[in-house]
């Protein structure tokens, strides 16, 4: 049996989060969005069910099970009502606490009955978009991606904290693990403190003496780190992602770190300076392709990613040499080339005056990169003692 919910019909037996004017005017605007887009296309409503899109719509919540990403929950969408649909056992949770006050309607099901036949109830005898194809659906993700971006002032703000609270982790995490702990060890440290934020660890590499310039994407082993290591964190908030890179050195640098990373902060700064709005991602990678032709490291950008538009995905576009992805005020990106056994990486937020710094160093030796006359101050690399 089907439930329809209003809002007043709760009665809150616990402490709700306080109410937001600024959320509840984002999601009317994004409401406001989705409704031109569904009368411009000739659809009846529109179906969310992938985490990130149900974040970007309600302003941060999150539906997923413990930050797992199993996700319980869909939003049906139409231009006069938003619909929350869940099942008995999660809606009080959504409904009473992360929704409260912000317009939606609620219809449940029981928590044995099949997800699929409450959708399936709506979607009957409507033309309907969606961001997963189900049933006879149409399939516009490509659209949602434009939808989600740029990013809205209340959406940067919360990126310029959490990129805060991330780089804060994670050079919090280097200038402390002993030497020759795990990569394991320093990856349970590193999500400990990022967990404290509640932020969701996405993704944790720890490479280890230079392991990543044989495997570029690593997942933290049981090797100890002897000489040198690179942490990097991409985490998640409210929806959205930033991430940071840091490296250190127990004792003397040796002379191919040094060499290798001077040339990715060269690399990551002159990709950070071109990203600029009305620019395609096509156009900044010739920049950054001239730096490692230069060098005469040319091919070195095939053997990893370079960087990527960030927002409700950790990947909403990649650069790549003919992507037409244009740039605009709002758009947030994740730079973090890798050369040889050197990692580097930061988030960045494209501004209206340009380059805004969302991962800021806190007691952290800086390298100037002079790009076309414009100073930029990147992360070097700690030294520390054993």
């Amino acid at each position: 049996m089907t439930i329809l919910i209003e809002p007043s019909q709760f009665q809150s037996s616990g402490e709700l989060p306080v109410f937001s004017p600024e959320r509840a005017a984002d999601i009317e605007q994004k409401h406001e969005r989705v409704a031109k887009f569904l009368k411009a296309n000739r659809y009846s409503a529109l179906l969310l069910q992938k985490p990130s899109n149900l974040a970007w719509f309600t302003s941060g919540a999150d539906f997923t099970r413990s930050g797992s990403s199993e996700c319980p929950t869909s939003l049906f969408l139409m231009p006069d009502a938003r619909v929350l649909l869940t099942n008995n056992v999660e809606s009080a949770q959504f409904f009473e606490g992360t929704l409260a006050g912000l317009g939606f309607q609620l219809k449940e099901r029981p928590w044995h009955e099949s997800p699929s036949i409450l959708v399936e109830d709506l979607c009957r005898g409507r033309n309907v978009a969606s961001d997963s194809g189900f049933s006879r659906t149409r399939n516009i993700s490509a659209d949602l991606i434009r939808l989600r971006q740029p990013l809205n002032e209340i959406e940067c703000e919360r990126l310029r904290e959490l990129g805060t609270q991330i780089s804060h982790a994670v050079e919090a995490t280097a200038r402390q693990f002993e030497h020759r702990e795990t990569e394991a060890e320093i990856a349970g440290q590193l999500a400990h403190r990022l967990l404290r934020y509640k932020i969701i660890p996405e993704r944790l590499q720890i490479c280890s003496d230079g392991i990543s310039q044989r495997f570029r994407h690593w997942t933290p082993g049981n090797e100890p780190v002897e000489r040198f290591c690179s942490l990097t964190a991409i985490g998640r908030r409210d929806g959205l992602y930033a991430a940071a890179t840091r490296t250190i050195c127990f004792e003397e640098i040796p002379k191919d770190l040094r060499n290798s990373f001077q040339l990715a902060l060269m690399t990551q700064a002159t990709g950070m300076h071109f990203s600029k709005a009305g620019w395609t991602l096509a156009e900044v990678w010739k920049r950054v392709a001239r730096i490692y032709e230069k060098f005469g490291r040319s091919e070195e950008w095939e053997l990893a990613d370079q960087a990527e538009v960030l927002g409700y995905e950790p990947c909403e576009s990649r650069v790549t040499p003919n992507n037409n992805y244009e740039l605009q005020v709002g758009t947030a990106m994740f730079w973090h080339p890798s050369v040889g056994p050197a990692m580097v990486g930061d988030t960045m937020l494209i501004g209206p005056t340009g380059l805004e710094m969302l991962t800021p160093m806190e007691q952290w030796p800086m390298s100037k990169v002079d790009v076309k006359g414009v100073a930029i101050l990147r992360p070097d690399i700690l030294q520390r003692t054993r």
